[in-house]
């Protein structure tokens, strides 16, 4: 969808048309979802932060910049939910990191080669639910999400040059969690 008919349907929306709003919706929806999703780790939660995101979209749509794209802003207002449910959950998503890594730790000391790499591909969700909330946002974002990194920056309020650095961070961050040391024998 382009910016104008983006533009088009959310003029329609703030004349009163509600049908133009299940557009979007319908649009938008799904990389909303799998954003909480992957941002959340739990499919309930992520089905009720999408329908918030959308909710807070609908009340705040005429604070929108019809000279900005509506994507990220969108994605913003996901984020900012994302974050303060994250923040709430924080504690125990810490809690459940930490049990989880002693356990991989635990079986690829004694596993092959093959179950690492197996493990490795399971390990990445918790992984990356276990980075700082930036850096995983740019992550979903970029890679999840398919974001350019000028879209990144717009959906988490920084620079491009920032998005960039957030992504390589991040990245770096995955891949020093996904090293593991070889036992001493």
């Amino acid at each position: 969808m382009d910016t104008a008919e983006e533009n088009r349907l959310i003029n329609a929306i703030l004349g009163g048309d509600a049908e133009s709003f299940a557009v979007l919706v319908h649009r938008y929806q799904r990389p909303i979802y799998n954003m909480m999703l992957r941002m959340t780790g739990n499919a309930e939660d992520a089905t009720d932060l999408t329908q918030e995101a959308f909710l807070k979209v609908y009340e705040n749509l005429e604070r929108f910049r019809p000279t900005g794209r509506f994507f990220p802003w969108l994605y913003t207002i996901g984020l900012n939910l994302a974050r303060d449910h994250m923040r709430r959950q924080k504690s125990v998503v810490e809690a459940v990191s930490l049990t989880t890594e002693r356990c991989d730790l635990e079986q690829a000391q004694g596993g092959d080669a093959l179950s690492l790499v197996h493990m490795d591909a399971e390990r990445l969700p918790r992984l990356l639910a276990a980075l700082p909330l930036e850096y995983r946002e740019a992550l979903v974002l970029r890679f999840h999400e398919g974001l350019t990194m000028r879209d990144v920056g717009l959906a988490l309020g920084i620079s491009t040059s920032g998005a960039k650095m957030r992504v390589q961070r991040g990245l770096q961050r995955l891949r020093d969690k996904l090293r593991l040391k070889k036992p001493s024998v």
